[in-house]
């Protein structure tokens, strides 16, 4: 039986892709660079802000990605909530879990100050174990470090632990931390990335995996 499952957050727990693409426009504005389409970013995200910088303009150089990244964080700081949204059956899934008294936790590459604020935002009665946002000091997924830092503050056998997300950075940051993967379809990436990053599950719908708590793999 599962007793603890770790969430990714944009494109798993929410649909984030416009207040990103909008704030990473606004930083290329700012220092005249031209704009991307909002779907584009959908491969842009998943390895953090400042790598999400580099793909949005990938001739600039180092300094220059630290200007982008700080006009990035000057507009999602403040819009970051704007138009993102819980995906449809994830408030419930998130409910059922906690009535279950499976612990819930969220993983993400998004900065932990903009993590917490949304998490806060959205999801304010749900009492997850852990937050844990990118923070200077620990490597980006899918170094399995951030998974250590929630099974820390959670001690948690690994066999009784699933990771939710919807990349295969996903579903590569669980295999190296060794617990259950779980891809969700409904995310920014196609199923196919998540079959060929070894995905132990994929599902299209938050109540699907309810099914594999019981899972002993």
């Amino acid at each position: 039986m599962k007793k603890l499952v770790i969430f990714d957050l944009d494109g798993t727990l929410l649909n984030t892709i416009y207040d990103l693409g909008e704030a990473c426009n606004y930083a290329l504005r700012k220092m005249g660079y031209a704009q991307h389409p909002i779907p584009a970013y959908n491969y842009m995200v998943g390895n953090g802000v400042r790598k999400l910088m580099e793909r949005a303009q990938p001739d600039a150089d180092a300094p220059t990605i630290t200007k982008l990244l700080q006009h990035f964080k000057e507009y999602y700081d403040e819009h970051c909530t704007d138009d993102t949204k819980p995906y449809k059956g994830i408030p419930e899934l998130l409910d059922e879990l906690t009535a279950r008294g499976v612990a819930v936790a969220v993983a993400s590459n998004k900065y932990q100050s903009a993590t917490t604020k949304i998490i806060e935002h959205f999801f304010p009665n749900i009492p997850f174990v852990s937050v844990q946002g990118q923070q200077p000091n620990r490597p980006v997924k899918p170094d399995p470090s951030i998974v250590f830092t929630v099974l820390s503050q959670h001690p948690t056998p690994k066999s009784q632990v699933m990771y939710v997300g919807d990349s295969g950075v996903d579903m590569e940051t669980a295999r190296r931390a060794c617990v259950t993967s779980v891809g969700v379809t409904w995310g920014f990436r196609p199923a196919a990335e998540l079959r060929d990053a070894h995905a132990d599950h994929v599902v299209s719908t938050p109540e699907e995996i309810l099914k594999y708590l019981n899972d002993l793999f």
